[in-house]
């Protein structure tokens, strides 16, 4: 229970694993995911639509609470977008309105193509995809500086080189508190599995153009107001115009949802209701 929303956990299996899931409310589904971020961050956005939607919020793969039978094994946004159709046909309150972000905004879109009918409302919110952008080969490396810095074991120096390559001005005692304090081995884990089976996978990934301007889904490119010069800004410019349409404006930054819920939930609103 979180103030006077009912909050169930549960889990589904998975070919491959167990997912974790929570379920609010009642009404209309709306999902809301991240990756590698796990549930945790949108109970704030979820409580604010609980009262007229069922909200499901997830782990996903390989991330916290949902396990994968072989933890080697990488997180794609196929696989993530097949999770959450599993997870939308299980909560048989669909179709629905998906809202991904960051990693999250990547399975989104991958759901959008692979299972339009599941979906009536997709907003990737701030996708990474970093193939969309002139730049993409000097990106990729340094992708691939980031993972192989962190599994030489210095994952303050790869959270720094993470954080440049995003454009991302963070303070200092929040960088150390992130990637060098005394984590949890929870926290620790999860940084190793995004590092080692997540990002290359999610910003490797290059949409479907063609199945997504076709799609029945209507789908939108959400975009931070504050996120103005962060890498994230210029992948989904380059998604909403390779898609002939323009960013939908959020408040906050790249997690906005997490950094003023409120706000966030009013707009969100707003969209759905378009």
């Amino acid at each position: 229970m979180n103030g006077t929303t009912t909050v169930t956990g549960s889990t589904l299996r998975v070919p491959d694993g167990e997912l974790y899931f929570e379920r609010r409310g009642s009404g209309p589904l709306v999902v809301l995911v991240g990756a590698p971020m796990d549930a945790h961050p949108f109970a704030g956005l979820a409580d604010l639509l609980a009262p007229d939607h069922t909200v499901l919020t997830t782990d996903p793969r390989g991330i916290n609470r949902s396990r994968l039978d072989d933890p080697e094994r990488d997180s794609t946004p196929e696989q993530r977008a097949d999770d959450l159709a599993r997870l939308i046909r299980h909560a048989d309150a669909g179709p629905a309105v998906v809202l991904g972000s960051s990693g999250g905004a990547v399975s989104a879109l991958a759901l959008a193509q692979a299972e339009p009918g599941l979906c009536r409302v997709v907003i990737a919110h701030e996708p990474p995809l970093t193939r969309l952008l002139d730049d993409h080969e000097d990106l990729r490396a340094k992708t691939e500086d980031i993972i192989a810095t962190h599994r030489a074991g210095d994952p303050l120096a790869a959270g720094r080189k993470f954080l440049a390559l995003a454009n991302l001005d963070l303070p200092e005692e929040f960088i150390l508190e992130m990637f060098g304090g005394s984590r949890t081995p929870q926290e620790v884990a999860d940084a190793d599995y995004q590092n080692n089976h997540m990002l290359r996978p999610t910003t490797a990934w290059f949409p479907d153009l063609d199945a997504l301007r076709a799609s029945p889904v209507r789908l939108l490119v959400g975009l931070g107001e504050d996120s103005t010069g962060e890498l994230c800004e210029r992948t989904s410019v380059a998604l909403a115009a390779a898609l002939s349409t323009t960013p939908t404006y959020f408040p906050g930054g790249h997690v906005g949802f997490a950094e003023d819920p409120t706000a966030f939930a009013a707009r969100l609103r707003e969209v759905i209701a378009g």
